[in-house]
């Protein structure tokens, strides 16, 4: 159980160091001190459900449902362009500052919704999570340790990048960084969009 535990753990990790969609959000609301907790723990428990749901089998759906994949690329593509252009309209707006003592301009709720789109609209978390580690869980005996160590990742890699942003605050107390960082976060969700679209 150990091996496949360290396996799932160093699989899992690798999957999400890449900055994309969902990271670049929980990164800005890591940097706001804007409901850290609610939006780690979304990513966290979301990754956690597709991890146990590919490990148990659920892969094979994807493969049994040929129209599945499409509806998931062309609606997370369409996501993540609106998206985007929230992102580029914050940055040409400008005018934000980090604010500690205030408090964010998002509901908990709103905010908790995007994370869970940015999360499930999302057909590359489906491939990673669902597929890809279901797949590879097949290789080791203990497919509750593979998945164990896969889980732990996302808790261990979310809760570091949402608590650990907070380091990067000096930084943002200045508007211009802001307006890099929607930049920033505009140009990831374009980029991802656009190679959904064009693996469609």
């Amino acid at each position: 159980m150990q091996a496949a535990f360290v396996a799932g753990f160093g699989l899992g990790i690798s999957l999400i160091l890449a900055i994309g969609a969902q990271n670049a959000f929980v990164l800005r609301h890591g940097i706001r001190r804007e409901h850290v907790l609610a939006v780690v723990m979304t990513c966290a428990v979301s990754d956690a459900i597709l991890i146990a749901a590919g490990v148990a089998g659920f892969g094979a759906l994807a493969q049994a449902v040929p129209w599945l994949e499409p509806v998931m690329r062309w609606g997370g593509a369409a996501f993540l362009g609106v998206y985007g252009v929230r992102a580029f309209w914050a940055a040409w707006r400008g005018g934000e500052v980090l604010s500690v003592r205030n408090g964010g301009a998002q509901g908990a709720r709103t905010v908790v919704l995007t994370c869970l789109m940015l999360t499930w609209a999302n057909p590359h978390v489906y491939l990673d999570t669902v597929v890809l580690l279901g797949s590879v869980s097949a290789q080791y005996e203990s497919h509750s340790g593979f998945a164990l160590g896969a889980m732990l990742a996302s808790f261990v890699f979310f809760f570091g990048l949402g608590y650990g942003a907070r380091l990067l605050a000096p930084f943002f107390a200045r508007p211009n960084a802001w307006r890099a960082l929607d930049l920033g976060v505009g140009a990831v969700m374009w980029a991802i969009a656009i190679a959904l679209l064009r693996g469609a």
